[in-house]
């Protein structure tokens, strides 16, 4: 039986870059600023193309949406082996304007089409830190969901996922049926590095693109960012003398004992 992954992956700043605010206060400012594949996605492209060394599946295929650019984000999951990428195409602000309910539900109408047995997503984006739309989808699919995914096995028959997921209390195992939502945490994996004939090999593979607006999906946000604003500078340490001194400072000053 063969086995279809779809793996979302979505353009952010990287995780390195220094988030400045823009002037206008409408956002963070985007213009000169490195982008990069999310790192939540990489581990979940990482996740689908080891499963697929595995012979526990036999394509991997990943979408992105978001504007032209989010091509190289593409690429680069072709690098490291996806197959072949679907580029839902919109000029949308990802951080603010394209909402997990609208991913969702352009995920969905791609899902529909491919017909794939598992999608793989991060658990959260490290832009809007939302974490709502694998489950979102899960839920508009009425397919079973494992969320902040550390380990995952695949059946011999291709019919179950064994998930380990982290919890607040530390991890749980449970089995899900495919076809499945799996949305992958920090500890799943650590990426491999794209090689460089890889790389020229993904300028040779399929990448399919979408006008978003073609799909007929109300994209509307339903939250507003009204302003955006830098967090207040903190004020310099000082030196004490004594430890009663600290305790004093702590008591009275701080009065956080």
């Amino acid at each position: 039986q063969k086995m279809k992954v779809i793996v979302g992956v979505k353009r952010v700043i990287d995780y390195a870059a220094k988030v400045r605010v823009a002037t206008n206060k409408s956002g963070v400012e985007l213009n000169n600023v490195k982008m990069s594949l999310n790192p939540f996605c990489e581990i979940a492209v990482e996740e689908a193309i080891r499963m697929k060394e595995k012979k526990s599946a036999s394509e991997v295929v990943v979408v992105s949406v978001g504007p032209k650019g989010a091509t190289e984000q593409i690429r680069q999951a072709l690098a490291m082996g996806a197959d072949r990428g679907i580029h839902i195409q919109t000029d949308m602000r990802l951080d603010q304007e394209l909402q997990p309910l609208a991913v969702a539900k352009l995920l969905k109408s791609v899902v529909d089409t491919e017909a794939p047995n598992v999608v793989v997503l991060g658990k959260q984006s490290i832009d809007g830190d939302c974490a709502q739309t694998g489950p979102m989808l899960a839920s508009m699919l009425k397919w079973p969901q494992a969320t902040f995914a550390c380990k995952v096995d695949v059946s011999e028959d291709k019919s179950k996922f064994t998930v380990e997921r982290e919890t607040d209390s530390g991890t749980e195992v449970i089995e899900v049926n495919a076809p499945a939502i799996i949305t992958a945490d920090l500890r799943l994996n650590e990426p491999r590095y794209a090689t460089l004939p890889n790389i020229m090999k993904a300028k040779k593979k399929k990448v399919e693109t979408i006008d978003a607006a073609s799909l007929g999906i109300d994209l509307a946000p339903r939250i507003t960012v009204v302003e955006v604003n830098e967090p207040p500078a903190r004020k310099g340490g000082i030196m004490v003398e004594d430890v009663d001194t600290l305790v004093d400072k702590l008591k009275n000053t701080a009065a956080v004992i």
